[in-house]
Order: C-alpha cells, then sequence, then structure tokens
C-alpha cells in the first residue's frame, strides 16, 4: 500500500471522520438558549417563541435558561466560555457592548468582549418606555422632573442591574434633564416591574412588551418614549425628543448569538432557520401581541446593526461615568 492510500484510509477512519460527521449532524443534543436575565423581561420574550419555533424545525429540544445577574453580564459571559459547538446559544439585548465599557469605567478586567459572539438574527428592537404606578401624583414628564429636582435622589426607580439596559436608558434621561434618581438594581426587568408593582420602587424604563399588560390593566402609566418616534402599542405617549430632549434615545433590541468560533455550517444552519422562524405568522403574532412587533435582521445587518448601535451607546455611557 503506497502513502497515499495510507493517507485515504486514515481520513476514511471513525476517527478521523468524526468532526465532519459530528458538525453534519448537528444538533445531536439538546441546544441551550441562555436568557441572561430572570423570566418577565425583553430577553426571555424573544427566546421562548424563538426556541419552540427552533425545537420544531431542527427537530432537536431547544431549551431556554435563564441566567440572571449583573444586568446580564453573568449570562453572556458564560456564553462566550462556551464550547463553540452550537449546543450552547445567546438570547441577550442591547446591553451587550455597554457592560464590557462599563468595566473599562471602573478599571475592571471586561468579563467578556462583544467580539466573542456571532450575530446570528436580530428578533425585537423596541424603544424603551417610562413607566410610573398608576397611584403615583405624575401624570407627565415635567412633573417627574420637577419633583426630582426638588428631591434630589428621592425618587426610586429599578434597573435590570447595573450598566444594564434599564439603567442606562435612564441615566441617559437624568444626565439630560439635570436630575438626580435613585437607582435600585434587581437581577432583570421582571424583579424591576414587580418591586414598581409592590410599591418599593416609583419608576422603570422598560419595553413595551413587558409594559402593556400592566398598562391595559391600569396598573401603570407610561410617560415617556426613548425611540425616534412614538410606539404604535403606545400611541398617545410622547417621544422624550418631543418634550425637549433630543439626546435622549434608547432601545432594548433582541437577538440570538453564538460563541465565536462555531462552525460555518452551523451558523448558516441557524441563519436558514431563524429566517424560517421570524416569517412565522404564528411566531410574528406573538411578539405583535405583546406590543413588541418583530424587527428580524439577517446575519449580515445584524452585525452592522450592532457595530452602529454598540458605539452609540458607548459613547453615552462615557458621557454618563461612573455612577450607582
Amino acid at each position: 500500500m503506497d502513502r497515499r492510500q495510507v493517507v485515504m484510509g486514515l481520513a476514511l477512519s471513525p476517527a478521523f471522520g468524526m468532526p465532519a460527521m459530528a458538525q453534519s449532524q448537528w444538533p445531536n443534543r439538546t441546544v441551550t438558549m441562555v436568557v441572561p436575565f430572570p423570566p418577565g423581561g425583553q430577553g426571555d420574550l424573544a427566546a421562548r417563541p424563538i426556541a419552540e419555533a427552533l425545537r420544531e424545525r431542527l427537530g432537536q429540544s431547544v431549551i431556554v435558561e435563564n441566567k440572571g445577574g449583573g444586568g446580564g453580564k453573568t449570562g453572556n459571559a458564560t456564553v462566550a466560555r462556551a464550547e463553540p459547538d452550537g449546543n450552547t446559544l445567546l438570547m441577550t439585548l442591547s446591553s451587550l457592548a455597554v457592560l464590557p465599557e462599563a468595566d473599562r469605567l471602573f478599571a475592571r478586567p471586561p468579563a467578556y468582549e462583544v467580539s466573542d459572539f456571532i450575530p446570528i438574527a436580530r428578533v425585537l428592537a423596541d424603544p424603551t418606555l417610562l413607566a410610573v404606578p398608576a397611584s403615583a401624583p405624575w401624570k407627565a414628564v415635567r412633573d417627574f422632573v420637577e419633583d426630582a429636582k426638588a428631591n434630589p435622589g428621592k425618587i426610586p426607580y429599578g434597573s435590570s442591574g447595573p450598566y444594564g439596559t434599564l439603567h442606562v436608558a435612564m441615566e441617559m434621561f437624568a444626565t439630560e434633564a439635570g436630575i438626580k434618581l435613585l437607582h435600585v438594581p434587581f437581577t432583570g426587568a421582571g424583579p424591576a416591574l414587580n418591586a414598581m408593582l409592590q410599591g418599593s420602587t416609583k419608576a422603570l424604563a422598560s419595553a413595551p412588551g413587558v409594559l402593556k399588560p400592566q398598562a391595559d390593566a391600569g396598573a401603570i402609566r407610561v410617560l415617556a418614549c426613548w425611540g425616534d418616534k412614538r410606539v404604535s402599542s403606545f400611541p398617545d405617549v410622547p417621544t422624550f425628543k418631543e418634550l425637549g430632549y433630543p439626546n435622549v434615545e434608547f432601545y432594548i433590541w433582541a437577538g440570538l448569538f453564538a460563541p465565536k468560533g462555531t462552525p460555518a455550517p452551523v451558523i448558516e444552519r441557524l441563519r436558514t432557520e431563524m429566517r424560517a422562524a421570524m416569517s412565522n405568522p404564528q411566531i410574528t403574532q406573538i411578539f405583535s401581541n405583546a406590543g413588541s412587533p418583530p424587527a428580524w435582521l439577517d446575519a449580515p445587518d445584524f452585525q452592522k446593526f450592532v457595530d452602529a448601535d454598540s458605539a452609540r451607546l458607548i459613547k453615552a455611557v462615557q458621557k454618563i461615568g461612573k455612577v450607582e
């Protein structure tokens, strides 16, 4: 047997053929989709219908694992360190780029970098809304600002954690309005919303899909929107730009990522199945009914979007500076 035959024989042997075989058979076990927040927030709203759609499309179980902490940092970092085999995915929010910058702001080694992930698809992209309890005395943003100026540091608001999406949005508004609020961090939007409903906090910035059920029930009042235009599910709520705050703009987008190094065929399969999921009327209707219309972007456009939004948010964090 000549050398060429030996090499060909080795290439066809089980030991040498196993990686290609495993890759072609992906997924061959349960896929975990990490949401770096507790249930009840925007990440969870995006993940659960998508996980079910992928389960049907892939023919394999796709479970959602809520891994809250650090405004999303804990779950993001977990996926960044995961084996890049397609079996661990991340459904995360716009704070993805903010959290490493916050670590640098405090001279801490970043827990991860945005470059540790491969963008697969954007699912949602909602402007944040400012909500207060229905029992609160503030009927409009001007009332809220006047009270905050008269009582600096006394109005408590909840967030998903330091420098998470809800925290940055509120501090962006506070900086522009020249007010000081009391930050009360929680592990996610769900617990932060519950705290406001129970009366321990008095304000919250969150996504339309998170707030709409409580607004419809009359439990909260929505005062303003961080978008460049009004939200269709809250047509009577003005934007901060309309109210004289032109630099107050913030979106809570949700998107699916895989760890850097995930094989290209797996990424392409995920892109294909996400394209199918986001064109499925049953899935898109779930998001629309929740007040968060679908905002799908495929990987190349999503990458451009992440790059642009990250640059804008990093500038915002640098302007806000160190806040507790």
